[in-house]
């Protein structure tokens, strides 16, 4: 009994020390860890991206791809299109866009418009969703130290490259992500058009969408970065934090402001 009351006492005093202000409840934690939950610096603006990817069904892309074309001026009168891409590689039969919102209110006023649009639903949803197996949507935000930059010319491929981080958020990755990434954005490498960090869909995930002139560039690039010990040991440092990477070499439609 007196041992029940022991070890009733020690955890009661360890969950009051979490109610207590720091001076009185100094001598407690300082026996453990404290567990911080930040998650780094915090969005100070509300301005988000959208991150869609469509399957197309096999035997109807090229058809999906017209119809696109010739009506996607219906949806750009609702919100602002900042790029819109058929992938290459690393996703056969799909197409990949990405829309920006000023808040979650613009998007949701954006929806109930669309719904209500008899042209965009005659016209487009109603003979594009037969043709798709699948959609997913992501919602991100730029990471602190990037802006979305335009490419150095027209023409070329893009690559979005995504990085599935270990749990912990940005306070614990942030610094080595951006080490990582900024080394490869330099004269000689590839050209970083801006790195996004996801609020909703897959969390602690990031993703870097790059320009390269031609895919055989975009190879030679690679190797060089291989043999760069900068970028090599940025790399590295990153790597602890990374449960899984992927990407998709982007083809820019030609109705996409992206180019």
């Amino acid at each position: 009994m007196f041992q029940k009351l022991l070890k009733f006492r020690s955890c009661s005093l360890r969950s009051a020390a979490v109610l207590l202000p720091p001076a009185a409840a100094q001598s407690e934690t300082s026996l453990q860890p404290r567990v911080r939950l930040s998650t780094g610096p915090q969005q100070k603006h509300r301005t988000f991206y959208e991150f869609r990817t469509y399957s197309i069904r096999p035997d109807r892309t090229a058809a999906f791809l017209q119809l696109t074309n010739e009506k996607i001026h219906l949806r750009t009168a609702h919100s602002e299109l900042i790029g819109y891409w058929s992938v290459e590689f690393g996703g056969l039969n799909q197409v990949f866009h990405i829309w920006k919102y000023d808040s979650y209110s613009q998007r949701a006023s954006v929806r109930a418009a669309l719904a209500q649009d008899p042209s965009w639903i005659s016209e487009y949803i109603s003979k594009a969703i037969p043709m798709l197996r699948s959609q997913e949507s992501e919602v991100a935000y730029l990471v602190p130290w990037s802006r979305l930059q335009e490419p150095p010319q027209e023409g070329g491929v893009y690559e979005l490259a995504s990085f599935q981080m270990r749990p912990g958020g940005p306070a614990l990755w942030a610094d080595a992500f951006q080490a990582a990434v900024t080394s490869h954005d330099a004269p000689g490498h590839g050209a970083l058009l801006g790195a996004f960090h996801t609020e909703w869909g897959r969390l602690n995930r990031v993703h870097a969408l790059w320009w390269f002139q031609s895919c055989d560039l975009r190879a030679d690039l690679r190797h060089k970065a291989h043999t760069d010990a900068r970028v090599v040991a940025a790399v590295r440092s990153c790597v602890v934090h990374l449960d899984s990477q992927e990407n998709k070499l982007l083809v820019p439609c030609s109705f996409s402001p992206l180019k």
